[in-house]
């Protein structure tokens, strides 16, 4: 009992650095997927857009799957941090080509095309799995 004291002890600390470091990156991403889009995410949610509800989500969790493959792979802080934010810059290219290949897409998006939505998403996330099993490899 008192190994798995022990080990908890000290692996606890790292836990809690990495995990946080991660949440980090996933906050910094968020804010910078948010800040390149060609429309406001959080206003047309509030205003009960569900196109823009989903789009937001499938960006929230494509950022998170690769992280999550460098936070399961990572030794050490400053290596999820490297290929976090390696992971970040990815996703923000695969959004802005998905959205230079959809001519109108903040019409589509702005006007509840919930459609539009999950085509976006379906990309975003087919690129997450693909840079995640390149962050794992």
């Amino acid at each position: 009992m008192d190994s798995i004291l022990e080990t908890l002890g000290s692996g606890l600390p790292i836990l809690v650095l990495q995990l946080a470091a991660t949440l980090g990156l996933l906050a910094i991403g968020i804010a910078c997927y948010m800040a390149v889009t060609p429309f406001q995410e959080g206003r047309l949610v509030r205003e009960g857009n569900a196109a823009a509800g989903i789009v937001l989500m499938g960006a929230l969790v494509a950022l998170a799957i690769p992280l999550a493959a460098t936070l399961a792979t990572s030794a050490v802080t400053l290596d999820i941090l490297i290929w976090g934010a390696v992971a970040v810059v990815v996703q923000l290219l695969a959004f802005l080509l998905t959205a230079a290949l959809f001519r109108g897409l903040r019409a589509m998006i702005e006007a509840g095309n919930a459609g539009a939505a999950c085509v976006v998403v379906g990309i975003q996330l087919a690129i997450a799995l693909i840079n995640a099993g390149a962050m794992a490899g």
